[in-house]
């Protein structure tokens, strides 16, 4: 994973470029905190060679899983940054089309790249707080 800043205006702006076989959620996390990012929104583009995408199950309060274990591009991928009580934290969502032109989307869990993901990431000069929420079991940004 390499990173650069590309833009110091209000809000700062990184290209964040991953190769063949970085996994993307951790190298996001790494970015997160090595950035020390706390109020950032990401979008990117590329492809995997395999993705987990995850599912939010409101009666069982967890995630259901689906794993896609072949080449697919990532037609969108969006997401943002906001401190948790352990640090910052990314929560991204995407969609990835596979050669026959289906489309599958949910929650970024795991995927690895191949042969690239570009992501551009903006930070606000205001930070964003993630609090647990014991109705949902998640941890979802407050704005007070």
């Amino acid at each position: 994973m390499r990173a650069k800043l590309i833009s110091e205006a209000a809000d700062r702006t990184y290209a964040v470029i991953f190769e063949t076989d970085d996994e993307a959620v951790a190298g996001l996390q790494r970015f997160a905190r090595d950035y020390g990012l706390a109020g950032s929104q990401l979008s990117a583009i590329g492809a995997f060679r395999d993705v987990t995408l995850g599912y939010f199950d409101w009666d069982t309060k967890d995630y259901r899983t689906t794993s896609i274990r072949e080449q697919v591009e990532v037609l969108s991928l969006l997401g943002d940054i906001a401190l948790a009580d352990d640090g910052p934290k990314v929560h991204a969502h995407v969609v990835v089309g596979k050669s026959d032109g289906s489309a599958h989307g949910g929650h970024l869990v795991e995927a690895h790249v191949r042969p690239t993901l570009e992501v551009i990431v903006v930070e606000s000069p205001k930070h964003l707080q993630r609090r647990y929420d014991p109705k949902s079991r998640l941890a979802l940004i407050v704005l007070d």
